[in-house]
């Protein structure tokens, strides 16, 4: 807990000194309660016992500038834990963002969204909470007890000791009580997180869900988590209603040790009035620090369990880093490509093994491979998005790894099957690698990608807004805009991961007469499952299981009489109609 709440405060930054006067308030506000009390005593034994009314004016006069000074500063306290709460929330949710924009694709696999936002939404808000409440709350019960207990010990050292005998069995209880709750905040929170996870996919999904009239399985689906969640909760409260009685019982106690044994040192003339009323007005200092132990333990634990959910993420160190002697590409790269035994596993089930070839820059590669082949784990070793565990991917005969990532991926232009666009302009969709381009130059990445045609019938043309993830818009037409996005940072290498799948055979062929005419130097890395999309390649890779299993040209493929052919016979005999 020490650790997480040093972690926590690290966050403050510049508004530490804030938190830090927060703090100091926190505990002079709760000592100098003990003040009026103590004018009180005087106010009985000095004034109204001995009827001596020309002290009373002072008395008077300092209870009331001390409850102002009280209270004033009170008012600067809870501004300073606010303040200083938010800012350690703005630098904590800056850096779990900043922690995923470099993380690489395994640290997204095992993080779903649900989960993700979970941590940066209410994990964080309950941080927040937990800085700017639990920590004044916590200093705030400290030092109103001790400063409390002090002022007794001063008064009568035997009535203190007989009202904080009760203590031992409050913290007792209290130990139990943490003992049994942590884990159930934990578990709890990881409940919070397959519910979240479960809403974020649904809603994303949801237009597969109408269309498959799946509306009641989800719900249903959707039901169990939240009753999950739901008895978790109760569980939890279920165990603090059990604890938090026998809290509250044992410091009502107070009330009753200060009337028996109060009265009998009154009678016996060990207390006079005035510090039988102080002993009085200052139960409640000692009793609620008591009762408030319960609920400060259980948010307590709270923190721990949002904070090692937050932890998991701000510590996350990403896999794929730039090394220690990377370098920024001083200039664009010709883009000759070269995988030399290349091995690639994750948590030791191979992915792709022996992987070996050589694109010369400027030439095309296609790859042909079944569902699970490993194509798209293998152009992933382009960008970086993972690694080989053995072997080495080559640029320019250079090993990728000598280049910084940013560097690299400035030349790499990647248009995936699965389109994710922005809500933005499709002008911003469509420079969103290079925002300087100029508008001649996106409508020509437009027109060379053949989305402009399409592009120009929509009311606001370029200007068109379009919803998350490109809702609006057709399959066939947001890979086209990806496929502009590529094309427009100008890449040394342009990936094309099936990107024309849901294009006709008319605008593919329009396509790959642009691709094989673009003014710029490229190396064209092609996925598909159309032989077509790539048959006038210079060399095409057919995988299988993760390995190379036959390698060639259309022409040479063709007469290997492999499993190449096969696929063509098919898609050219009716078996998949070209184009469907």
């Amino acid at each position: 807990m020490f650790d997480q709440l040093k972690w926590l405060g690290s966050y403050i930054g510049k508004k530490k000194p804030r938190f830090i006067i927060g703090l100091i308030l926190a505990a002079v506000t709760s000592s100098i309660t003990v003040i009026n009390p103590m004018l009180s005593q005087h106010l009985i034994d000095d004034v109204i016992m001995p009827a001596n009314t020309e002290p009373l004016p002072r008395l008077l006069i300092a209870m009331f500038i001390v409850t102002m000074i009280r209270l004033s500063l009170r008012y600067v306290m809870i501004i300073s834990m606010e303040v200083s709460s938010t800012e350690a929330m703005t630098n904590i949710r800056r850096r779990m963002y900043d922690v995923i924009q470099k993380q690489d694709y395994r640290f997204l696999d095992k993080f779903r969204t649900g989960n993700l936002m979970t941590r940066m939404t209410s994990d964080l808000d309950l941080l927040r909470h937990s800085l700017s409440w639990i920590s004044y709350q916590f200093v705030d019960a400290v030092f109103l007890f001790v400063s409390t207990f002090i002022f007794l010990m001063i008064i009568n050292w035997k009535m203190a000791l007989c009202l904080a005998s009760i203590t031992p069995f409050i913290f007792l209880i209290s130990h139990f009580f943490v003992k049994r709750i942590r884990p159930r905040f934990k578990l709890l929170r990881e409940k919070l997180t397959v519910l979240s996870t479960a809403v974020t996919e649904n809603i994303d999904g949801n237009r597969v869900v109408k269309a498959f009239a799946r509306e009641d399985y989800e719900k249903d689906h959707f039901e169990v988590r939240n009753a999950d969640f739901r008895d978790t909760s109760f569980e939890n409260a279920f165990i603090a209603a059990k604890y938090q009685p026998l809290l509250e019982l044992l410091s009502q106690l107070l009330l009753i040790i200060m009337l028996v044994v109060g009265g009998i040192f009154l009678i016996r003339g060990e207390l006079t009035p005035g510090q039988y009323l102080a002993f009085s007005s200052l139960t409640w200092a000692l009793a609620m620090p008591l009762r408030m132990l319960g609920i400060l333990l259980a948010d307590l634990q709270r923190l721990h369990a949002a904070a090692a959910m937050v932890m998991e993420v701000t510590n996350a160190e990403p896999v794929i880093v730039d090394g220690p002697e990377a370098v920024e590409m001083v200039s664009r790269p010709a883009g000759k490509i070269e995988f030399k035994d290349v091995g690639f596993s994750i948590e030791g089930v191979p992915i792709l093994q022996d992987i070996s070839f050589t694109a010369e820059s400027g030439q095309t590669i296609g790859i042909l491979g079944s569902t699970g082949a490993g194509k798209t784990s293998l152009v992933n070793m382009l960008t970086r998005f993972y690694e080989p565990t053995s072997g080495a991917v080559l640029l320019d005969g250079e090993d990728m790894r000598k280049f910084t990532l940013s560097g690299l991926r400035r030349h790499v232009g990647l248009a995936m099957q699965d389109v994710f666009l922005f809500s933005d302009s499709i002008y911003g969709n469509v420079s969103y690698g290079r925002p300087e381009l100029d508008r001649e130059t996106v409508l020509h990445r437009a027109m060379q990608a053949d989305a402009h045609s399409f592009i120009g019938r929509m009311q606001d043309g370029y200007d068109t807004l379009i919803g998350e993830r490109g809702v609006g818009l057709s399959g066939g037409q947001r890979q086209r805009i990806a496929l502009a996005r590529a094309l427009a940072v100008e890449p040394s290498i342009l990936i094309l991961d099936d990107t024309t799948s849901a294009v006709d055979s008319e605008t593919e062929q329009y396509i790959q007469n642009q691709l094989r005419h673009l003014e710029f130097p490229c190396t064209k890395i092609i996925i598909a499952q159309r032989i077509t999309s790539f048959r006038g390649a210079d060399l095409i890779l057919v995988m299988d299981k993760g390995r190379i299993i036959e390698r060639g040209t259309h022409e040479e493929l063709l007469a290997n009489k492999g499993f190449y052919h096969h696929i063509w016979s098919l898609q050219n005999s009716g078996g998949v109609k070209n184009g469907a």
